[in-house]
């Protein structure tokens, strides 16, 4: 009976150190190592902030991305492509998705917090970003865009034309675009505005002169708003849409990575896009229903 009550308590000292070291493996596995596994080892490796669900944080103000499209009854339910796509991701990985509206800037910093799994709001995979979230593959390959009225156009033969002091120029806060018009417009009244809607109001309403907008989201607008007129390409070096991911998370980037490439794969991504730019055309909110 000694000799067991021996072993039983050197267990017991043992088991906690056991778990530890577990753990401290489970915590340095590398993304080779999620890359290695199969989909059911992965799935089994995947951590989220709420178990069995995937949180994600998105600004429906970005159409064809995510907005509210509005049924024949009334009732407006979230819509877009990146909607569309969060949703294959969750079921790739058996998952339930949970998500949460919010300002675009409040996204980012949901992200950086890990109070969410994903971010999914059109992000570019700018550097400053990747300094607190992971970034997916790109899934979306657009651009950026100069805009005005149809009014207007004619003052915007180049960017040059954008860089006047007597300019206002609206791009949204916390968004490439903020940067873009900082980078080529730093002459001009840089105008932050919390909405893409807002800036399409104030364009149209003559309180801004031009806008930096994502240009799949732009073209969305105009077949909405006819007066506006896309009259510039801007350059950036970062083109393209990926999911931001919370950072040190290789496991959950390792899945989404996976989801993405079966999306494309399968030509569901596709079909999120065609999906996405009808209902942006029918009636639809861009913004908090709140």
């Amino acid at each position: 009976m000694k000799k067991l009550a021996i072993i039983l308590i050197i267990a017991a000292i043992c088991m906690p150190i056991f778990a530890s070291a577990a753990a401290e493996q489970a915590s340095t596995a590398t993304a080779a190592d999620y890359a290695a596994m199969s989909l059911d080892q992965l799935k089994s490796s995947i951590k989220t902030i709420k178990a069995g669900t995937l949180t994600v944080a998105t600004s429906p103000d970005f159409a064809p991305y995510e907005f509210y499209a509005i049924a024949d009854d009334g009732t407006p339910a979230l819509a877009g492509f990146d909607m569309s796509l969060a949703q294959y991701i969750a079921d790739y990985l058996g998952l339930k998705l949970d998500v949460i509206p919010m300002d675009f800037d409040g996204t980012l910093m949901e992200v950086q917090n890990k109070n969410v799994d994903l971010g999914m709001a059109g992000y570019s995979p700018d550097p400053a970003r990747a300094e607190f979230m992971e970034f997916s593959k790109i899934y979306y390959e657009g651009g950026q865009a100069f805009v005005t009225t149809k009014a207007n156009a004619s003052k915007f033969a180049s960017l040059d034309d954008t860089n006047k002091k007597n300019l206002s120029i609206g791009a949204q806060t916390g968004s490439i675009q903020i940067n873009l018009a900082n980078k080529y417009s730093p002459n001009a009244d840089i105008i932050a505005l919390a909405k893409v809607t807002d800036i399409i109001a104030e364009l149209i309403t003559g309180k801004i002169d031009g806008a930096y907008i994502e240009k799949v989201v732009a073209e969305s607008y105009q077949k909405n708003y006819p007066a506006l007129d896309i009259v510039l390409d801007v350059p950036y070096e970062a083109e393209g849409s990926a999911v931001g991911v919370s950072k040190g998370n290789f496991a959950l980037l390792e899945g989404v990575n996976r989801a993405i490439t079966q999306a494309m794969a399968d030509g569901s991504m596709a079909a999120f896009v065609a999906e996405a730019n009808e209902k942006a055309t029918g009636n639809i909110i861009e913004g908090l229903l709140n």
